[in-house]
């Protein structure tokens, strides 16, 4: 299997057209593998850390640092 060093050195001996068509099909590929991952939705953060909630009336929650806002 070719080291990186060996295609580097191959690549220099491509003329500049062929390094570009290089580079346009090395970055399509890229960008497939990158944006083949499944997207992240802020709905998966639902009830994280609801715990930390429990027994605490959220409008009294509100309006305390509210107050502490006035110093």
């Amino acid at each position: 299997m070719a080291t990186y060093q060996e295609i580097r050195r191959q690549i220099e001996n491509l003329t500049p057209d062929e390094q570009l068509r290089l580079l346009e099909e090395l970055a399509a590929i890229v960008r497939r593998r990158v944006t083949s991952k499944p997207k992240r939705s802020i709905m998966e953060l639902e009830g994280l850390g609801k715990e930390i909630w429990q027994g605490i009336d959220a409008q009294e929650y509100v309006n305390q640092e509210r107050a502490s806002w006035n110093g």
